[in-house]
C-alpha cells in the first residue's frame, strides 16, 4: 500500500502548500492524466532533483477531449499509478498527489458544448490552432485551462513536460510568459521504448504486433533527420514522402493524419528548414488496436531538428 498522501480538494492542497510557503521549500510540479509510465517517471525524477519538495497531479481533463474522443475509455488506474511511483522512488517519496474531481476543478460546471460552457476558460491564440490544434480545436483550449487552474493551486516554482508533446510544452511556455506568471517550464527529452517508439498511456491500446509496427514512426523520423543533418537535404516534401514511405509502405492499414516541419519558436509550417535554424518534425498517425481490429489509435511524435551550425540544440526554446 502506498504511502504517499492523495489530496482530492483545492483548499487541502492549499493548505499543504501553504506549510511549504511558510518553511522557505521550492515545490516542483508533474502535471498529469495519469495510468503513469517510464516517461512520467522522468519528469518526477527531475522535479525530484530540483526542488525540495515534489507534487504529481492525476486528472484526466474532460475539456481538453472532444465528444467523439475516448474521454470515457481512457486508462485510469490510481492505484497503479502509486504503486509505481512508490516502487520507483522508494527512498525519496513523492510529498503529495494531487486527484482532484472535475467539479472541483470546473466550479461552473463543464460540458462539452462550448457555447453553453460557463465560467472561466483560457486560449493561447496562434500556436494552439496548427498541428493537433487543427485535428483537435478545443484541445489546447482545455490544455491551457487546466494548467492555468492547477497552477494556480500548486504555485509551483518549476513544472515539467515531456518532449513527446512537444506543442504542447510550446503553448504552456507561451502562456506562462504572456499571463505573467512566476514559473519556470522544463522540458524533459521524450522516453522511447528500446525499439524507438515514444512511450504513451494511449500505447496500452495496442497489441504486442502493432506496438512492433509503429516503431515505423521513429525510424521514419530518423531517415528523415539523417538526411538532412548528413546530406543537408532542407526540403520540406522530399523530407516528407522519405517519411510516408517508411510508415505507408510496411503499414497499409496505418492512417497518417499529418506530418509537419515547423519553425521551433512560432510553430509556423515550413517549406523548406532554415538551417540555421533547424525546425520541429511533428506527426500524428492513427494506427490499428489490433490486426484485424476496426479500432484505432492516434500516435502522436516529434523530433527535433537542430541547426547545422550547432548541433547540439536538442529542445526548442521561448
Amino acid at each position: 500500500m502506498s504511502k504517499i498522501p492523495v489530496i482530492t480538494t483545492v483548499d487541502e492542497l492549499r493548505a499543504l502548500r501553504n506549510d511549504y510557503t511558510a518553511n522557505n521549500q521550492t515545490v516542483g510540479f508533474v502535471p498529469t492524466m495519469g495510468f503513469l509510465h517510464e516517461g512520467h517517471m522522468a519528469l518526477v525524477k527531475q522535479s525530484l532533483a530540483n526542488n525540495d519538495r515534489t507534487i504529481v497531479s492525476i486528472f484526466v481533463n474532460p475539456s481538453q477531449f472532444a465528444p467523439n474522443e475516448d474521454l470515457d475509455t481512457y486508462p485510469r488506474d490510481l492505484n497503479h499509478d502509486l504503486e509505481l511511483l512508490a516502487e520507483t522512488f522508494p527512498e525519496r517519496t513523492i510529498d503529495a498527489v494531487f486527484a482532484p474531481t472535475v467539479d472541483q476543478m470546473y466550479p461552473s460546471g463543464f460540458t462539452f458544448d462550448t457555447n453553453a460552457q460557463r465560467g472561466a476558460f483560457v486560449d493561447v491564440l496562434g500556436v494552439s490552432s496548427v498541428l493537433e490544434g487543427r485535428t483537435r480545436p478545443t484541445f489546447f483550449r482545455g490544455v491551457a485551462t487546466v494548467l492555468t487552474k492547477l497552477f494556480n493551486v500548486v504555485r509551483p516554482m518549476r513544472a515539467y513536460f515531456g518532449q513527446k508533446d512537444i506543442q504542447q510544452t510550446v503553448v504552456v511556455k507561451t502562456l506562462v510568459r504572456d499571463l505573467l506568471m512566476d514559473l519556470e517550464i522544463v522540458v524533459v527529452p521524450t522516453i522511447r521504448s528500446q525499439t524507438g517508439l515514444a512511450l504513451s498511456s494511449r500505447n496500452k491500446y495496442l497489441s504486442n504486433e502493432i506496438l512492433d509496427h509503429a516503431t515505423c514512426l521513429y525510424r521514419g523520423m530518423e531517415i528523415a533527420r539523417q538526411m538532412y543533418t548528413k546530406e543537408k537535404i532542407t526540403n520540406v516534401s522530399q523530407l516528407t514522402d522519405t517519411i510516408v514511405r517508411e510508415i505507408i509502405g510496411t503499414n497499409a492499414d496505418f492512417t497518417i493524419d499529418y506530418i509537419a516541419f515547423s519553425d521551433p519558436t512560432t510553430l509556423a509550417y515550413l517549406n523548406s528548414i532554415d538551417p540555421d535554424k533547424g525546425c520541429i518534425l511533428s506527426l500524428a498517425v492513427y494506427v490499428l488496436n489490433a490486426h484485424g481490429s476496426t479500432e484505432k489509435t492516434r500516435l502522436i511524435d516529434n523530433m527535433i531538428f537542430p541547426p547545422i551550425s550547432s548541433p547540439s540544440l536538442t529542445l526548442p526554446t521561448l
